[in-house]
């Protein structure tokens, strides 16, 4: 996030796109609640009636995979109105008349068609934003679980650098992350492009760095992504560690997804549980939970937080860091003499810019959003105010463009998948809960009650949902939430697993999924 949780309750205007922050950050989404009860106005753009929607002064109810072309003609109706800030793109971005000649092109007129609903809707959305004294973005999986899921953030961002609506209080691009450490893996460099810090490894100097760190020799090339290592899973890749993660339940096209497995010589899972994935595998090691251990999370503010264990870890459980570590020395690598989380995290603030002002004990209290350069820094809760540290803000020409799949006579249905409030990704730990099953024991398929009607189904019985992967067998829910054409289920359960269907593409830069967007059949199971 650009900006702290705190400049939440801040804005004038709220745009929320591809996020169901009620259900999927709930905690988080207070502060939001309390922002409209002080008078914000927000506005709500998702193809499901949900909880925002309800609250929201505006709801726009695009088709799904069409956010671009609404991000594009809010952009042209700012700039048509004259509602740019003119001062902060003179002095702050690059080349903006290049951009505005782009948007020439993309009026609500034309976005309309495509997102399916009225081009006065637009209007008032691109009304609304841009006339904000302080405007601010939120958005989640929705906007990037798409093939142009890069195109969707740049759109958003262009947004932002038109109305100056960055670098202040109240405003920003602000991505709530989807589970609870993300920020912090990606920090660490759990990224194939990146060392921690987020310092490339194609980069000269960033190599020498590292080499001279880690005593041995590392490679200037990007290194690959689970998408490819599960398609060279049998071939290139003969054995596989996963941490921490129910890929099987969690991943596009199930079906590949277990081939993959099943080709490899050797599976190792490290997890909590014996989830389905680690019941793949050929060696489990069994992960200490969260108050099992020392350690550091960043949150989606970026804010760095020590864990503290509470409890000591049950049986052969370990911490990952000691698992990680133990194995990297039996198979011969040298380095990994750590003997405690303190180690690990002070070795990463030495090598990371954004983390060189911090070490354990400075985390203490938890009050530092990276970066913090040096000692005597105070952390950064707001991002970009004053100057952009890359120079000057880059506009991207954008493009709509199609799904990897859209619908036709066989699969003439949008199913979209997300999550609920009462289960938890895969329900790894949710599942195991009787008070959680009680609140949702099951899945169902969000169908409008007229389609219900017209496809023969019935309420509270049981579909058969098909892609051009496979099909799942799922309960009917009626339901206006969803608009007529589209459905929606979640992902969480195994025993209706979702994820048979999706996996139509991915992002070309990032290889995220589109899992937001598949077209199916629904027919009485």
């Amino acid at each position: 996030m650009s900006n702290p949780l705190a400049d939440m309750e801040k804005p004038d205007v709220i745009f929320c796109i591809g996020t169901n922050m009620t259900e999927a950050h709930p905690v988080a989404a207070t502060r939001l609640k309390r922002a409209l009860a002080k008078g914000a106005k927000l506005i709500v753009a998702d193809p499901r009636k949900i909880e925002l929607a309800n609250l929201a002064d505006l709801y726009l109810p695009i088709r799904v995979g069409s956010d671009t072309a609404l991000l594009l003609a809010m952009a042209h109706v700012i700039s048509r109105e004259g509602l740019i800030n003119k001062q902060f793109m003179n002095e702050r971005t690059e080349d903006p008349e290049k951009f505005l000649k782009h948007i020439e092109k993309t009026t609500p007129e034309w976005a309309a068609e495509i997102c399916e609903i009225a081009p006065e809707e637009i209007e008032k959305a691109a009304l609304l934003y841009g006339s904000a004294s302080r405007g601010a973005i939120y958005y989640t999986l929705g906007i990037t679980e798409h093939i142009c899921g890069v195109e969707n953030v740049q759109s958003l961002c262009n947004l932002a650098l038109l109305t100056g609506n960055i670098g202040r209080e109240g405003t920003g691009i602000n991505p709530m992350r989807g589970q609870n450490n993300i920020q912090g893996a990606g920090d660490m460099g759990a990224l194939p492009n990146n060392y921690p810090g987020f310092q490339s490894v194609t980069d000269p100097d960033v190599q020498r760095k590292f080499e001279k760190a880690w005593g041995r020799k590392v490679d200037l090339e990007l290194g690959i992504t689970k998408v490819t290592a599960l398609d060279m899973c049998g071939d290139q890749i003969r054995a596989m560690l996963i941490d921490g993660e129910n890929t099987v339940v969690s991943d596009p096209d199930r079906n590949h997804c277990e081939r993959a497995l099943k080709s490899l010589d050797f599976l190792v899972v490290t997890d909590l549980f014996l989830t389905e994935t680690a019941a793949m595998a050929d060696v489990v090691f069994p992960a200490a939970s969260w108050t099992e251990v020392d350690g550091t999370q960043t949150n989606t503010e970026r804010r760095v937080q020590r864990l503290r264990a509470a409890v000591g870890p049950k049986g052969q459980a370990k911490p990952d860091w000691w698992i990680i570590s133990e194995l990297a020395k039996r198979m011969g690598f040298e380095g990994f003499d750590y003997d405690s989380a303190r180690e690990v995290f002070n070795e990463c603030c030495q090598l990371s810019p954004i983390y060189n002002g911090l070490d354990w004990d400075r985390i203490d209290q938890g009050e530092f959003c990276w970066p913090v350069p040096d000692a005597d820094h105070p952390g950064t809760p707001r991002l970009h105010e004053g100057s952009f540290i890359n120079g000057r803000g880059l506009f991207a020409q954008t493009e709509y463009r199609d799904p990897a799949e859209t619908i036709d006579a066989d699969y003439p249905v949008w199913l979209t998948t997300g999550r609920r409030l009462a289960s938890y990704h895969t329900r790894t730990q949710t599942g195991r809960s009787a008070g959680i099953d009680y609140l949702l024991s099951e899945e169902s398929l969000e169908v409008h009650p007229k389609d219900v009607k017209e496809w023969g189904l019935k309420d509270g019985e049981f579909a058969t949902i098909s892609s051009r992967r496979g099909s799942v067998r799922v309960k009917v829910e009626a339901t206006s939430r969803s608009p007529r054409g589209t459905v929606f289920t979640s992902f969480s359960f195994n025993d209706v697993p979702v994820n048979v269907l999706t996996g139509s593409g991915y992002d070309p830069i990032t290889q995220t999924a589109e899992l937001k967007v598949c077209p199916v059949s629904v027919t009485p199971a």
